[in-house]
């Protein structure tokens, strides 16, 4: 299984900008969970441990559960005079919260 998502340039670059201030093997982690107000949520962290249903690719690791609500998105960074923030284009996404970061399928 591999991570079938798009990651946009800035979004690239971000990572790797804030991967450069952690220790050596960490990676970026993208995940699902239930909460938010509109049912699931995204959540993204720093990490150093890979579990056993995780799909690494380069700096990026995803839990295959997480993925299969991920398949398709396209993950993007917005550096605006208001915010500083990654943000999910998720075509399954029924309906999102407006901080973008909440989600219903």
């Amino acid at each position: 299984m591999q991570i079938n998502i798009e990651i946009d340039e800035r979004a690239k670059r971000e990572i790797c900008n804030l991967l450069s201030d952690e220790t050596e093997g960490s990676f970026f982690r993208i995940s699902v969970e239930g909460g938010g107000c509109s049912g699931f949520k995204y959540n993204f962290t720093i990490d150093s441990k890979i579990q056993e249903d995780d799909i690494k690719s380069n700096n990026l690791v995803i839990d295959k559960t997480s993925l299969e609500f991920l398949a398709g998105s396209t993950l993007e960074y917005h550096d605006t005079l208001i915010e500083k923030s990654f943000k999910i284009k998720n075509p399954k996404a029924k309906s999102s919260c407006g901080c973008g970061t909440s989600f219903s399928i």
